[in-house]
């Protein structure tokens, strides 16, 4: 058994987990900046794995030209600006598909190191077949993960729901991923919904 493989497997499972919290990110445009936070971070742990060099401003490059164009991640979040309903389904599809991209893009490095290679060498366009093959697979493993941990988070108390997001926002905060200013609004916000 490869203990690399199963560590890579962790590493990309619990950032398919945070991506899909940071998909939630009320705020349209922040909810993706987040995500690409955590999937810089994931990408430097995998390198850690596979005891590849990291460089943050390389892995950005690589992962923007790898993702492509935002325009769909960018629809899902523009329609949170729509009061109610609009947060609701912006959330849940941004939320699947932040972790559904996070799962690809994991994948797709996982397997490019798992091979011998590294930051150097990686061709993004080589690379784009195997991610949108991904991507489709990172689509239903973001929703089973996402209900196997609901199912263990299962309460009765409404409010329960909007701790776990304070929670989040709070870890996004740590990570330096929102600023204090950001954090507070988004807090304020959820805080309001508390019964």
């Amino acid at each position: 058994m490869d203990t690399r493989y199963d560590r890579s497997q962790e590493v990309i499972k619990n950032h398919v987990l945070i991506s899909m919290g940071a998909g939630l990110v009320p705020i349209p445009i922040l909810d993706i900046a987040a995500v690409t936070a955590v999937q810089i971070d994931m990408l430097k742990q995998l390198a850690r794995v596979y005891d590849v060099s990291f460089s943050e401003n390389s892995g950005k490059g690589i992962l923007s030209a790898l993702t492509g164009s935002t325009l769909a991640r960018v629809g899902a979040s523009m329609v949170k600006a729509i009061p109610g309903i609009g947060t609701l389904f912006g959330g849940l599809s941004m939320a699947i598909m932040s972790g559904a991209s996070t799962y690809a893009v994991g994948q797709v490095f996982q397997q490019h190191f798992s091979a011998g290679g590294d930051f150097s060498d990686f061709d993004p366009l080589k690379a784009r077949d195997n991610y949108e093959e991904e991507l489709r697979k990172g689509k239903e493993k973001a929703a089973q993960w996402k209900s196997e941990k609901d199912r263990y988070a299962k309460t009765d108390d409404p409010n329960d729901e909007i701790l776990r997001q304070l929670s989040q926002i709070g870890e996004l905060k740590e990570k330096g991923i929102l600023s204090e200013e950001e954090f507070q609004k988004m807090k304020e916000r959820l805080m309001e919904k508390m019964q």
